[in-house]
């Protein structure tokens, strides 16, 4: 029986309904035998998540989301076996979800100028963990202003919406950069929902330059073809094909935890690489100077 792997999930340390002990019963329940926690811009949850992993048995990956801009949109790093404690790679993660909150209290500004009544302090209750757009959408739903988090979105939140806020940018090339920093494996998040696949493999060569490992390819709603497109680009540019739901919570992504195959060659290839890391100095990063806000 093949064994059950989800390299991509959430908890409330980011924007994930349950906390990290919740996750790992959940993922127990699903007969999930190795799960990654990558919560964005943070490794909060990555303790707790451990302990309750071990307690499971269940073979636990520390992982981290980082997201990034492009000027197509927005582009996802994941992060596996980092070097979590490193103090130079928690004080950047602060920098970005300072940037983060500061984000969150500007969209709810704009909304309050424009005659749209929420208040940060719910905002900030929603999110428990590190502040995201999600949160703000969920207290727009809340109160009454939409009906679903989609239409928060193109309502008012989304890119060209009244209250949208630009956040702190890092380019993927700066995200594999700071993941390597902290000697993680830097993998490349659902690569087809990216602007264009054309446009991605025009972005590989310098990525793996910069250090990336993998490419997501077992993920969510891809189709065969959207798997056997990116096993090729994997195979061509030798890096690690890996996969998993995205899981948030019920109903927020279309497929459950730990519902979609990724093979265990998948887990073999990233530990083996990160046996290879363990222990030497990682390259320095320097976040680039923020944008300014609206």
């Amino acid at each position: 029986m093949a064994q059950v792997i989800d390299l991509h999930t959430h908890s409330t340390a980011s924007d994930g309904i349950y906390t990290p002990k919740q996750l790992l019963q959940h993922a127990k329940e699903a007969d999930i035998s190795v799960l990654a926690l990558t919560d964005h811009d943070s490794t909060d949850g990555i303790v707790e998540a451990a302990q309750a992993a071990q307690a499971l048995g269940i073979d636990f990956i520390p992982g981290i989301e980082v997201n990034t801009d492009t000027h197509g949109g927005e582009v996802h790093v994941l992060g596996y076996f980092l070097e979590y404690e490193r103090p130079a790679f928690q004080a950047i993660l602060k920098v970005l979800r300072d940037a983060r909150e500061r984000r969150g209290q500007r969209m709810v500004e704009l909304l309050n100028e424009q005659g749209i009544t929420i208040h940060w302090e719910r905002v900030r209750e929603i999110a428990q963990g590190a502040v995201g757009r999600p949160h703000v959408a969920k207290a727009l739903l809340e109160a009454g202003y939409v009906q679903t988090i989609g239409e928060a979105f193109d309502k008012y939140i989304g890119t060209n919406g009244p209250a949208y806020v630009p956040r702190y940018k890092l380019s993927p090339e700066d995200a594999v950069r700071l993941i390597a920093s902290a000697n993680g494996l830097p993998v490349i998040a659902h690569p087809v929902n990216l602007p264009g696949l054309s446009e991605l493999r025009n972005w590989l060569p310098g990525l793996c330059a910069a250090g990336l490992v993998g490419l997501e390819t077992y993920y969510g709603p891809y189709t065969k073809a959207d798997e056997q497109t990116l096993l090729t680009l994997a195979h061509e540019y030798h890096l690690i094909p890996t996969g998993g739901t995205d899981f948030h919570g019920p109903g927020i992504h279309p497929t459950p935890l730990g519902g979609r195959f990724v093979p265990y060659a998948a887990v073999e290839q990233l530990k083996a690489a990160a046996a290879q890391r363990c222990g030497k100095t990682p390259p320095a990063f320097v976040l680039p100077p923020p944008v300014a806000e609206k």
